[in-house]
């Protein structure tokens, strides 16, 4: 079993100094917290896979394609895969669980080999 506190994923990601930070990830699921100041801009991009957002705290509104509406502490969001999609009017510090299925990126392609996307152990990260 993987159990997490909030406390601690919280203090991880500001020790990160990002706003996302990924704390479980397997093939199927990737999840992560998701914090944005109050007046904050959200410059998220389209993603390749499901997602859901749970709103911990905080008070802001999010578009969606073309709709638009509040969220708050304990609000749920669905947003398709590659649907535009960002937080605005942040009026109080919006945390959020976000979880993504499958994980994030799994189907991201890269253009120039024309195939999936993967990772390249000697950077740690995705090439």
């Amino acid at each position: 079993m993987d159990a997490f506190e909030l406390e601690a994923l919280l203090a991880a990601r500001a020790a990160s100094g990002r706003p996302f930070h990924e704390f479980l990830r397997s093939h199927d699921l990737s999840v992560g917290l998701y914090v944005l100041p109050a007046g904050a801009t959200d410059h998220q991009s389209p993603h390749t896979e499901d997602e859901v957002y749970y709103v911990v705290s905080g008070r802001a509104r999010i578009t969606v394609g073309d709709e638009d509406r509040a969220v708050s502490g304990g609000s749920i969001v669905f947003v398709a895969a590659d649907v535009p999609h960002r937080f605005h009017d942040i009026a109080e510090e919006l945390v959020l669980l976000v979880a993504f299925g499958p994980a994030e990126y799994t189907h991201r392609v890269d253009h120039d080999r024309r195939g999936p996307l993967v990772a390249d152990p000697a950077k740690g990260a995705e090439s």
